[in-house]
C-alpha cells in the first residue's frame, strides 16, 4: 500500500532532496536496477535515440513565458501500472500562470508604479521547464546536449529580444533626450548580451547613479539571470551524470541532490545579501538561483507526490489568491529576493502541485481557459513590449499613467507581442525545418541579435568622440566666466553662448577622481588616496568626505602648481567627515565608520597643514544640518594640530539641471535657496565653534537673489538633481576658493590639546565668525 509524501513547507523540500530516504528511493527509481550498468532511463534504446536526435527535445520556456511550442510538462509523472518507467504529460495550467504572471508584472508596472513578484513566478517557472527538458534528453540520450539545446535557445529567444531592443534604438533616436542616449545605449547593450542584471547591480550602489532613471530596457534583467542561468544548469546536469555513473545512484537523484544544495546555498547567501546590500541582491544571480533551483526541485518531486483532489482544488485557489496579493501587501522591490521571495515562487509551487484537478471549480480550469492560455503564449513577448513603451510614454507626458492610458499601453503591447510572436514562430518554424536545424537555429538567433549589438557599439562610440570633443578641456573665462561673473560689481552677464558643458555631456565632466578610481564605493572601507600638484610642496591640504567634497578637486588642482601645494584627496561616496553613523539609503552604514578610522589613523600618521572638507550636510527632505559628529571630528583634527576648512555645502534641486536645460532652457530651470538649504546657515548659529576651523560659504556665488540657477556665466553648475557641480563650473570657482584656502592656512591653531571636557578654549578676541554674505 503506498503512501503519500507529505511537503507542508520548502526547506523539507531541500531536506527530502539530501537524505532521500530509502523508501523513496525505491518508489521513484533512482538507484540503479540490479544488473544493469547504467543509471535509469540513461543508456536505454541509445541506438533510437541517435537515430532521433535531439528533434524530439522539448524546447526550453524562458522568462517572462515562451512561445506556445515550449513544451510545458515537469521532469517525470509517476508510472503507469506495469511500468517501470515514468511518463510525462502535459500541464495546460502552466500557461495559464504565465498569463496572471505576465498580467500582474504589466499590471503593477503601468498603474501601481510597483512591483508584484510575477518575475519570480517566471524564474521558478523556468527552473522547472528546463530541468524537465534537460533531463528527458539526458535520459534518452545518456549525455547533455549543449549545442541542440543552446541552438534552440537562441532560435526561440533571440529574435523576439532583437525586434524589441530594435524598437528602443529607434524610441531612443526619436523620443529621449540626448542626455540619456548614453546610458541607454550602454543597458541595450547589456541587454543584448544577457549582462543587463550586472550592469543594474553596479548603477544599483554607484552612488553618484542614484537618481538615475529608468530606462527602456531595464526589465531585461530578469532575461540576464535566464541567460546566466542557460549556462550553469546544463553544467550542472553534466556534473550529475558523471557522478551517476561512479555511484549507486541515478543522474535524477544526484540532480536532485545538487538543486537541493543550490537552493540552500543560494537561498542562505540571498537571505543575507538582502539584509545587508538589497540593492545589489535584487540583481545579483547568486541571490537569484535558489528561486530557480526550487524550480527544478518541483520538477523533479512534485509528479511523486500525491493528494486528494478535493485538497488540490483548495490549494490552487490559494496558491493563485497568495500570488495575486503578493505585491499589494508587500513592497517588492526593497524587500526581494531573500526569504520574503519564498510568498510568490512558493505560491505557484502551490498551483503546480495542484496540477490538472478536472475539478468544474478548480483554479486549473480558469488557468487553462482559452483567453489565459493565449496571454501564456505571447507572455514572453508582452513582457518585453509593456516595459519601453510605459517608458516612452512617460517620457513625452511627464507625469503618470491614468486609466485610459495604461488600459492603451496595454493594448498597444499585446498587438505587438501577437505579431511578435507571429513572426518569430514562423521563422522559428523555418529554422527548424532545415536540413541543418542545429546551425541554422544559431544562425538565425545570432543573425537577428548581432546587428543590434553592431549598431549600439557603434553609436556608442560616436557619442563617446563627442563627448571628448564636448566636454571643456580649457577655461574660457571670457566667454564662460561660470561663478566669476558674480564676483564682479556691478554683475555683468556675458553674451550668451551655448551652453559649457553641453547637458548631454555633463555627466562626464566630473573630477579626476572618479577617473582616477579615488572615490571609495559605499560598500567598501578601505582607504583609497590619491595626490595632485607639487612633489616637494610648501604645504599639504587634504581633501576628505563624500562626493560634496570631492567635487571641489578641480579648483584645488588648478590652485596646487602655481602655489607649490599638494593636494591629497581621501573621499568616499555618502560618507561625510564626522564622528557619528551615518545613514545611506535608509540603512546604517558601516563601512562608512571603518573608512574613517582609516583616514583618522592615516592622518595621525601623515598630519596635513590643512583638510577640506563639507562643513554642513544639505537636504531637500531634512533640510540643512550640522552635527555634532561633525564637530567633534573637527576638534580631533584641532588636538592634532591640524587645520580644516568646511565649506557650506551646496543646494539640491527637484530636477536634473542637464535635462530640464536640454528640454526647457536655462531661464526656467531654477531652484528656491530654501529647498535644500536653511535661511540662516547653520554655522552661523554654531556656538563655542572650534578654534581650528575656518568657515566658508558661497552660497551667494550658487543662490543670488535666493534663487539657484542651473547655468552662470555660460557655463552648466551641476551635473544632475544632488548638487554635484561639473568640472568647468568648479574650476571657474578657483579664486573665491584659492582666498579661503590662504586664510585657512594663515590661521593660528592655538589648541594643540583638547581641555578635559574635549573642547578647545576660546581665543582672545571673541568666536570665530564666517563671511558675511
Amino acid at each position: 500500500m503506498s503512501r503519500d509524501v507529505h511537503v507542508p513547507g520548502l526547506p523539507q523540500f531541500t531536506l527530502f532532496a539530501v537524505t532521500w530516504p530509502a523508501e523513496i528511493e525505491r518508489r521513484v527509481g533512482l538507484r540503479r536496477h540490479a544488473g544493469i550498468g547504467e543509471p535509469c532511463g540513461l543508456g536505454r534504446r541509445r541506438s533510437q535515440a541517435s537515430q532521433r536526435g535531439s528533434s524530439e527535445v522539448s524546447a526550453p520556456a524562458h522568462t517572462p513565458g515562451a512561445p506556445p511550442q515550449h513544451d510545458a510538462r515537469p521532469a517525470a509523472e509517476p508510472p503507469s501500472a506495469g511500468s517501470g518507467r515514468p511518463r510525462t504529460e502535459r500541464r495546460p495550467e502552466i500557461q495559464g500562470l504565465r498569463a496572471v504572471a505576465i498580467l500582474l508584472v504589466a499590471s503593477y508596472h503601468i498603474w501601481l508604479g510597483r512591483v508584484s513578484g510575477g518575475v519570480d513566478v517566471f524564474l521558478m517557472l523556468t527552473g522547472f521547464l528546463i530541468t524537465g527538458s534537460l533531463l528527458r534528453t539526458a535520459e534518452r540520450t545518456g549525455r547533455v546536449q549543449f549545442a541542440a539545446f543552446i541552438a534552440r535557445l537562441a532560435r526561440r529567444l533571440f529574435p523576439p529580444a532583437a525586434i524589441v531592443l530594435t524598437a528602443v534604438l529607434v524610441g531612443t533616436l526619436l523620443l529621449l533626450p540626448r542626455t540619456h542616449w548614453r546610458d541607454t545605449l550602454g543597458e541595450v547593450l547589456a541587454s543584448a548580451l544577457y549582462f543587463e542584471n550586472w550592469r543594474l547591480a553596479l548603477t544599483a550602489v554607484d552612488y553618484l547613479a542614484g537618481g538615475a532613471d529608468a530606462s527602456p530596457v531595464q526589465h531585461f534583467w530578469s532575461l540576464g539571470i535566464q541567460g546566466q542561468f542557460y549556462l550553469i544548469w546544463p553544467a550542472l546536469l553534466a556534473v550529475a551524470i558523471l557522478v551517476a555513473r561512479v555511484t549507486p545512484f541515478t543522474a535524477r537523484a544526484v540532480f536532485l541532490v545538487v538543486l537541493g544544495l543550490v537552493l540552500v546555498v543560494s537561498l542562505a547567501y540571498s537571505v543575507w545579501r538582502t539584509e545587508t546590500d538589497q540593492p545589489w541582491a535584487y540583481f545579483d544571480t547568486g541571490a537569484r538561483l535558489w528561486e530557480l533551483a526550487l524550480g527544478g526541485i518541483a520538477a523533479i518531486v512534485l509528479p511523486w507526490i500525491k493528494t486528494p483532489r478535493v485538497l488540490r482544488v483548495g490549494l490552487g485557489w490559494f496558491g493563485l489568491a497568495a500570488l495575486i496579493s503578493c505585491g499589494l501587501l508587500l513592497h517588492v522591490s526593497t524587500m526581494f529576493p531573500g526569504y520574503v521571495a519564498l510568498w510568490p515562487t512558493g505560491a505557484a509551487v502551490l498551483i503546480l502541485l495542484a496540477g490538472t484537478t478536472n475539478s468544474p471549480i478548480g483554479a486549473d480550469r480558469l488557468l487553462a481557459s482559452r483567453p489565459l492560455k493565449y496571454a501564456g503564449d505571447v507572455s514572453y513577448s508582452l513582457y518585453l513590449w509593456h516595459w519601453p513603451l510605459l517608458i516612452f510614454y512617460r517620457v513625452k507626458i511627464d507625469g503618470d499613467v491614468g486609466l485610459l492610458a495604461g488600459g492603451g499601453i496595454l493594448a498597444v503591447s499585446f498587438v505587438l507581442a501577437a505579431g511578435t510572436t507571429w513572426v518569430t514562430d514562423h521563422a522559428a518554424g523555418w529554422a527548424g525545418r532545415a536540413r541543418a536545424a542545429r546551425s541554422w537555429s544559431l544562425a538565425l538567433g545570432l543573425a537577428c541579435l548581432l546587428p543590434v549589438v553592431f549598431v549600439t557599439v557603434g553609436w556608442s562610440a560616436q557619442l563617446e568622440q563627442e563627448s571628448h570633443d564636448r566636454v571643456p578641456h580649457t577655461d574660457d573665462l571670457v566667454r564662460y566666466p561660470g561663478a566669476a561673473v558674480l564676483m564682479r560689481r556691478p554683475v555683468v552677464e556675458p553674451p550668451r553662448l551655448p551652453i559649457r558643458p553641453a547637458p548631454d555631456v555633463a555627466t562626464q565632466d566630473l573630477p579626476s577622481v572618479y577617473e582616477n578610481d579615488c572615490m571609495q564605493n559605499t560598500r567598501e572601507s578601505e582607504l583609497e588616496q590619491c595626490s595632485y600638484g607639487a612633489k616637494q610642496p610648501s604645504h599639504t591640504i587634504t581633501l576628505i568626505g563624500n562626493s560634496h567634497a570631492a567635487q571641489w578637486l578641480p579648483a584645488l588642482e588648478k590652485m596646487a602648481a602655481p602655489n607649490g601645494w599638494r593636494i591629497v584627496v581621501m573621499t568616499k561616496g555618502s560618507c561625510m567627515l564626522a564622528d557619528e553613523e551615518q545613514i545611506y539609503k535608509g540603512k546604517p552604514q558601516p563601512s562608512c565608520t571603518a573608512w574613517q578610522e582609516n583616514v583618522m589613523a592615516e592622518l595621525k600618521r601623515r598630519p596635513p597643514d590643512l583638510v577640506i572638507t563639507t562643513g554642513t550636510h544639505s537636504s531637500g527632505t531634512e533640510g540643512e544640518t550640522l552635527t555634532p559628529g561633525m564637530i567633534s571630528r573637527w576638534r580631533e583634527l584641532g588636538s592634532m594640530g591640524v587645520r580644516v576648512l568646511a565649506l557650506r555645502d551646496t543646494p539640491r534641486f527637484r530636477f536634473k539641471a542637464p535635462e530640464c536645460v536640454e528640454a526647457k532652457g536655462r531661464d526656467e530651470c531654477t531652484e528656491a535657496e530654501s529647498y535644500s538649504l536653511a535661511k540662516i546657515s547653520p554655522i552661523l548659529a554654531l556656538r563655542d565653534a572650534p578654534v581650528n576651523v575656518k568657515f566658508s560659504d558661497f552660497t551667494p556665488y550658487l543662490c543670488p537673489n535666493d534663487r539657484c540657477p542651473s547655468v552662470i556665466g555660460n557655463v552648466l553648475v551641476y551635473w544632475d538633481s544632488f548638487g554635484h557641480f561639473t568640472a568647468t563650473f568648479t574650476r571657474t570657482m578657483t579664486p573665491l576658493l584659492e582666498r579661503q584656502v590662504r586664510q585657512a592656512l594663515q590661521r593660528q591653531v592655538t589648541c594643540m590639546r583638547p581641555t578635559p571636557s574635549g573642547k578647545c578654549p576660546k581665543p582672545p578676541g571673541g568666536r570665530v565668525t564666517p563671511p558675511a554674505r
